[in-house]
């Protein structure tokens, strides 16, 4: 596995449970989540500055609606953010369905429906699933049984979604009809070593490779779902690194956030920006994330 590459400090900040990294390609701007701090953040690279909504619970996750709207998703459902004005109104409750629970990582798929996924708030094993939701706001549980759903893509030609339900230490691959939304077929496509760490968010690059920060592991690893294979990792200054995404104007800035929690004593010495953002040039270039498809009259 090459591990000649470190990540860069961009942007000093000392988030919690930095997550959700997704750059809008529209506006050239990286949205990303503070779990714990109940924000929503937009990152201009232009400009090195930091846009801040305050959510009113935990925010598992974000993916843009347009330039002036956002989806994010809540302790007790899915609502749209006004970019605008910072109000929030309810798209979609699923308080029934997260009874002790709150919504976690996810994104949208490539006909713009969101999928999200849910995790206990005391981590119970099997008590987390993952929802799909459409513009419509019609809502259908995907998967059950998971503990800590998590990272999630789909390949350029639309066949295959990978997922991560973190605890597991795997990735798995599902086969996907976009047309229904549906997933079947599910098979582990990469067994992850526990001296890497435990996988947490995911992005795809443009030749379908994995791209996953390691909690624990103090890095991303990219990896080859055909061969199930570590390829390469990108070292980072920060012992819990959570997600990243492909940025910049060309696709080839991978960013990347972290958590300053669950650290020793001795690691946040040694990891003094633990929950900022990083960045790389890995050599490879990304592919623009999936707007959520919400018609106008919705």
């Amino acid at each position: 596995m090459d591990t000649n590459l470190k990540a860069d400090l961009v942007y000093n900040i000392h988030a919690q449970l930095g997550e959700g990294a997704l750059w809008n390609c529209k506006t050239q701007e990286l949205y990303w989540v503070d779990i714990e701090n109940k924000t929503l953040n937009i990152y201009d690279p232009k400009t090195k500055t930091n846009t801040v909504f305050k959510t009113k619970s935990r925010i598992g996750t974000v993916v843009p609606v347009s330039e002036s709207e956002a989806l994010v998703a809540l302790e007790d459902g899915v609502y749209i953010l006004n970019l605008n004005s910072g109000t929030t109104n309810r798209f979609v409750n699923m308080e029934n369905e997260l009874v002790g629970s709150r919504l976690n990582d996810g994104k949208c798929d490539p006909s713009g429906r969101f999928w999200v996924g849910s995790m206990h708030l005391n981590q119970e094993t099997g008590k987390a699933n993952l929802y799909c939701l459409n513009g419509r706001g019609e809502l259908e549980e995907k998967l059950t049984n998971r503990t800590i759903s998590n990272g999630i893509v789909w390949t350029s030609n639309k066949k295959t979604m990978y997922y991560i339900d973190t605890p597991t230490s795997q990735i798995k691959a599902y086969d996907y009809d976009d047309a229904t939304a549906t997933i079947s077929n599910e098979r582990v496509v990469v067994e992850i070593p526990v001296d890497f760490g435990f996988p947490d968010g995911m992005t795809i690059d443009e030749e379908d490779m994995l791209w996953v920060g390691m909690w624990n592991g103090n890095g991303v690893i990219r990896f080859n779902p055909k061969t199930g294979k570590a390829i390469q990792k990108i070292e980072v200054p920060a012992h819990n690194v959570t997600s990243c995404a492909f940025g910049g104007e060309n696709l080839d800035v991978l960013y990347i956030t972290t958590a300053s929690v669950d650290m020793t004593a001795e690691e946040i010495l040694k990891y003094p920006h633990a929950g900022s953002l990083f960045s790389v040039v890995p050599g490879v270039k990304g592919v623009c994330a999936n707007f959520f498809n919400k018609p106008t009259n919705y």
